[in-house]
């Protein structure tokens, strides 16, 4: 017997043993994905008097302090408060759920006059149309083609990297998706201005801040994880802070008969 989970009239199963981590770890060094200019994570040995925190040097135990911006290194998720001056909007008061319904789309972005690479609304509909239960969940997770492997590495800085045009953030807004998440560094372009153009309009910012909704950036979905409808955990560490590296994970769902 397995676990289920109620969505839109429905009952489905998942198997709790079988989770797919869609994050990019952390890890010190130069080969880590990287982007909008931060430095590398970075793990520091404490040293207090004689004692050394490393076994490996001798210590009793490993004690470490741990450099690493949230925006810049690795899988992480943010709230609004990334874009608002109120210190108080943390993505750990923002986050209060941690498990959705989750629809996962991929699609190609498109050259735009200017050079840019973007993903248009008109394709992500596309995508959502093809599958067969066209419902669109509080979460939507995007994959961008090609797949390639390269982006668990990739140093996006100063590359212009693909983004998503603003709307399609407003689509997300008008279907009621709390919860988005790409394998991008950014739903904007790196370089905008400070218009910042698909944050605020996803989270309707300022005129009305959506509260409990979440961009997840820089994730990876391996190519054998099909487009359909997943159970989505989003596991974050308690900063007080708009951001912080996080887990995404997903639960292949399972539509139990009705009746």
């Amino acid at each position: 017997m397995y676990p289920t989970y109620p969505y839109a009239g429905r009952t489905y199963a998942f198997d709790p043993a079988a989770p797919i981590d869609i994050s990019l770890p952390l890890a010190p060094g130069d080969d880590q994905v990287n982007c909008f200019w931060a430095e590398p994570v970075q793990f520091d040995t404490i040293r207090v008097g004689s004692f050394v925190g490393s076994v490996a040097l001798g210590g009793s135990t490993n004690y470490q302090r741990i450099h690493v911006t949230p925006h810049g290194n690795g899988t992480h998720t943010e709230c609004y408060g990334h874009i608002s001056p109120d210190p108080a909007v943390t993505l750990n008061q923002c986050l209060r759920r941690f498990m959705f319904v989750a629809r996962l789309v991929s699609v190609a972005p498109r050259p735009q006059p200017n050079g840019d690479l973007v993903v248009l609304l008109a394709d992500v509909q596309a995508a959502l149309a093809a599958q067969p239960d066209r419902s669109i969940p509080e979460a939507l997770v995007l994959r961008t083609l090609p797949n390639d492997p390269a982006k668990r590495r990739r140093h996006y800085s100063g590359t212009n990297p693909t983004y998503v045009e603003p709307a399609l953030a407003e689509f997300l807004v008008e279907h009621g998706v709390q919860h988005f998440l790409l394998d991008l560094p950014s739903v904007d372009r790196e370089e905008d201005a400070g218009q910042l153009l698909a944050h605020h309009a996803f989270w309707q910012y300022p005129s009305q801040p959506r509260y409990n909704a979440t961009i997840t950036e820089l994730i990876f979905v391996p190519d054998e994880v099909p487009d359909e409808l997943y159970l989505l955990n989003i596991q974050i560490t308690s900063l007080e802070l708009d951001a912080s590296p996080s887990k995404p994970v997903l639960y292949a769902l399972r539509a139990l008969p009705t009746g």
